[in-house]
């Protein structure tokens, strides 16, 4: 079930949000056979540029946070997609424990905590908090609004994790792992990890994750017979990148890649008849909270660097150094909330999209980076109450289907990516 929300965007339905609308019974067969053969990840997020030609993901979060921005109509929905993915997970499950961020206080990150503690006790579970930093030695309180939230460091018991007195059979991963996953977590063979820890930053690669979109999209392109580039960015990527380093030839590969992939869009543009002009979006390969991310539209930008953008490429979350770069297909948003740029962010669980909001953005532009400081979120509102005899859509077309269909599609493509990687997968000649 697809929620029918109000968006931001109230204009005439483009050709291909009235193709999926018009395939609706065939898109959700392909899903439901999708997950016959593959595992969805138990929670997942992806922020969707919407350029008006075309609707692609543009980041897919496997550790989602802003749980806090869902509203409260979103809530049921996310609880019962929770009771779902434990009933499949550990039918008999009674404790689950939340691993969060390390070092955090921001009351926004805590709010996140408290809401995702709420939905899975919710789905019938006791969900604790267990921080697994090596600086909390003692349980904290701390206030979230009207609710207490305590947090207690995480204990190893043989190849058992938990707390004192606490015995849960799922470990639930909030924290994403940029530096690697602690010795605490390793080699916990009895209990449920989730997502598991190669879904990590510190090993994914968002490369990898759009290799596999790029499969996943071309086979849905042909279920719906339309060109898969309408939903998905085109990218490269290049290893090696140094933007700290001074010499005169230090970017050349780079500029060479991104003066390569803006050959490619123009390409598709002239295709398509397409007016605007085409941009795209260097990133670091790996890494999360929008760091390591610029706009580039010419490739002789890049020579033209000043020092502090230099600096501000070559880092990521937690002062990882990065040299892995992605070159990506810039998808523009049309979207805008209260004049200010925008872009929808799906949140899903199991394989059920739950909800989102707007991410928008004063100072930024529609061809920019929003996932920036100062970036604001407008939760998405029911246009009615869902039951669960609702059709989707079935009051007016449903402007968030197309939305939960690129973002299903994105995490199917986290499914395909996380079996790639997976180092315990047994392997066949």
């Amino acid at each position: 079930m697809v929620p029918n929300l109000i968006t931001a965007l109230t204009g005439p339905i483009n050709e291909l949000e009235q193709r999926m609308l018009d395939a609706m019974p065939a898109i959700e067969r392909w899903f439901r056979l999708e997950w016959m053969e593959h595992t969805p990840p138990l929670y997942s997020s992806v922020d969707i540029r919407n350029a008006g030609f075309k609707v692609a993901p543009v980041d897919t979060n496997l550790f989602p946070g802003g749980w806090n921005n869902l509203t409260p109509e979103m809530i049921p929905l996310a609880v019962q997609s929770a009771m779902a993915a434990i009933e499949k997970i550990c039918p008999e499950a009674r404790n689950l424990l939340i691993i969060p961020e390390n070092q955090t206080r921001n009351p926004q990150y805590l709010a996140n905590l408290a809401q995702l503690q709420n939905i899975f006790s919710m789905a019938g579970l006791n969900v604790r908090i267990g921080s697994i930093d090596p600086d909390i030695k003692e349980t904290v309180k701390l206030k979230v609004g009207n609710q207490e939230l305590v947090v207690e460091p995480a204990l190893r018991h043989g190849r058992r994790l938990g707390l004192k007195y606490f015995d849960p059979c799922t470990i639930l991963l909030n924290n994403d792992l940029s530096k690697g996953a602690p010795g605490i977590l390793e080699e916990v063979y009895e209990q449920f990890v989730l997502p598991p820890l190669h879904a990590g930053w510190s090993v994914r690669r968002k490369s990898r994750h759009f290799q596999s979109y790029e499969e996943v999209a071309k086979r849905f392109g042909k279920l719906m017979g339309i060109d898969p580039w309408l939903i998905n960015p085109l990218f490269t990527s290049r290893q090696g990148v140094d933007f700290n380093d001074s010499g005169e030839h230090a970017l050349d590969e780079l500029r060479e890649d991104v003066d390569a992939m803006l050959t490619k869009v123009r390409r598709k543009y002239k295709e398509y008849g397409i007016k605007e002009t085409p941009f795209v979006v260097v990133k670091a390969d790996n890494g999360t909270y929008g760091m390591g991310v610029m706009t580039v539209h010419d490739a002789k930008e890049l020579g033209q660097l000043p020092a502090k953008t230099k600096n501000q490429m070559s880092l990521v979350k937690d002062g990882q150094l990065v040299h892995d770069m992605i070159i990506q297909e810039g998808v523009q948003t049309v979207e805008r909330m209260d004049g200010e740029a925008a872009e929808p962010v799906v949140y899903m669980i199991d394989r059920y999209v739950v909800g989102g909001y707007y991410r928008a953005h004063s100072d930024r532009g529609a061809e920019e980076n929003l996932n920036v400081p100062g970036a604001h979120f407008i939760p998405l509102a029911f246009e009615h109450g869902i039951s669960p005899g609702d059709s989707v859509g079935a009051s007016a077309p449903n402007r968030f289907y197309m939305y939960g269909v690129v973002a299903r599609l994105a995490m199917l493509a986290a499914s395909y990516e996380l079996e790639a990687t997976d180092p315990d997968a047994e392997i066949y000649d």
